[in-house]
């Protein structure tokens, strides 16, 4: 039962909130409106049964006391507003058995102190109207004609007011609501943009003491994820940089030994872990970028740069159509960023293709295409991960030590871009880093 209310909830907070909030204002905004119509009818249809009661018998007394030949001259002014009475029989009706009609009859007889037997009648026509026949002490027929009125009127201008306070109260629930929903937004929004590895404005305390500490907290979070990673990274940096010395002296030693097959396999080995230990320390240098200064470079000459440096080696990489304009970035760790896509695609498709592309924001699209084997879809994701690798053999000359993407992506977040990977209709990958 609970899960079917709740699906019948707007699927926001903010709709909810609001929701719930206009509804309870609205349902107790009715029920005070109900209670006081309703004390309202009661008091006023006391104070019209009382003076009905009152006049009539006042005037029923009056005309009883008076000669017949002088009751028609006083009549007429005996009426009011919503009885009169008439001397004779009066219209022919049918017998009235509403309960308004036998509280009216009932007080009528009460005034007159039960001495003149009443006959309550019911007017047929679309009005209610009520006539009263009793006959006076000498015996003349008396007819109190009656039309009973709302005891309470509805003003014309009541349903306008009703209508202004409803949309009185639906402004000031949306504006208590938006007032509790939104440092939440705002909250939701800072903890998607949070990115440790690019300092950004902290999250605004101002408000209440709630949403200020819910902000201070968040902050603080953020500076200590911020200061884990930054310790994560050293940590990584001092390891790789304190084996190289143990590195050196092994491979020293190594040289020295006879010329053995084991010898070949142990700088075989060291070599490779040599280069682990440098990827390594290109990993932690790339979150800071190098302490690299940006300059606007020319694109066109920079991207034919790196693809004559690798055509001068015999390696097939070209460029795709004509390059021009100018970026400001950093050219080290972008021209780190591409090499590495190209050695990937050199690795496993033999070849690469640059092409870059102005977007229509004004920034820079640069692609390393090939056609190689690709990446699984649900693998593209963990590619940018640190020493993941989709070669599971651990050889390096296959499978790399994993930190290639990882590197590319940190320095790309350095230049304030980003980096995506995705595979190419017909087979092959797409290499993309996206410059601001």
């Amino acid at each position: 039962m609970r899960a079917g209310v709740l699906r019948l909830l707007p699927g926001t907070l903010r709709a909810r909130v609001f929701l719930i909030l206009f509804v309870g204002l609205a349902a107790a905004y009715g029920l005070s409106f109900t209670l006081l119509s309703l004390e309202r009818y009661m008091s006023a249809k006391a104070v019209m049964l009382g003076t009905l009661e009152s006049d009539v018998a006042t005037s029923i007394a009056v005309l009883d006391l008076m000669p017949a030949d002088e009751r028609a001259g006083l009549v007429d002014r005996l009426g009011r507003g919503n009885y009169s009475f008439v001397l004779g029989e009066g219209l022919p009706g049918e017998p009235d058995a509403s309960a308004r009609g036998a509280e009216i009859a009932a007080r009528i007889e009460e005034a007159v102190g039960h001495r003149f037997p009443l006959r309550l009648e019911r007017i047929p026509g679309e009005a209610l109207r009520l006539q009263a026949h009793l006959s006076l002490s000498d015996g003349s027929p008396l007819t109190i004609d009656i039309f009973p009125r709302g005891v309470m009127p509805v003003a014309n201008w009541l349903p306008s007011v009703f209508v202004v306070q409803m949309v009185l109260l639906m402004l000031c629930a949306w504006y208590a609501v938006r007032q509790a929903v939104r440092p939440l937004e705002r909250l939701a929004a800072a903890a998607d943009a949070l990115d440790p590895n690019r300092p950004g404005p902290p999250l605004g305390a101002e408000g209440p003491s709630e949403v200020a500490h819910a902000a201070s907290a968040f902050n603080a979070m953020r500076e200590r994820i911020a200061h884990y990673l930054e310790e994560r990274v050293q940590i990584l940096a001092a390891i790789s940089h304190d084996l190289q010395t143990p590195i050196t002296r092994m491979r020293l030693r190594a040289d020295m030994a006879d010329d053995t097959p084991e010898r070949d396999k142990l700088l075989s080995d060291l070599a490779e872990i040599e280069r682990l230990v440098q990827d390594g320390i290109a990993y932690a240098r790339s979150a800071h970028g190098n302490g690299e200064k940006p300059s606007r470079i020319d694109l066109s000459s920079f991207i034919d740069s790196i693809a004559y440096d690798y055509q001068d080696m015999g390696k097939a990489v070209t460029v795709a159509g004509a390059v021009s304009g100018t970026v400001a970035t950093k050219p080290h760790a972008l021209r780190r960023i591409l090499t590495n896509f190209i050695d990937n695609a050199l690795k496993f498709a033999g070849s690469a293709e640059i092409g870059v592309e102005r977007r229509a924001d004004g920034g820079t699209r640069i692609t390393v295409l090939d056609r190689g084997p690709g990446i699984p879809e649900e693998k593209i994701e963990a590619a940018m991960q640190p020493f993941f690798r989709l070669e599971q053999s651990r050889n390096r000359e296959t499978g790399g030590a994993g930190l290639g993407l990882a590197i590319a992506q940190q320095l790309a977040a350095v230049l304030g871009g980003s980096v995506r990977l995705s595979n190419r209709p017909g087979g092959g990958l797409a290499a993309e880093i996206l410059l601001p």
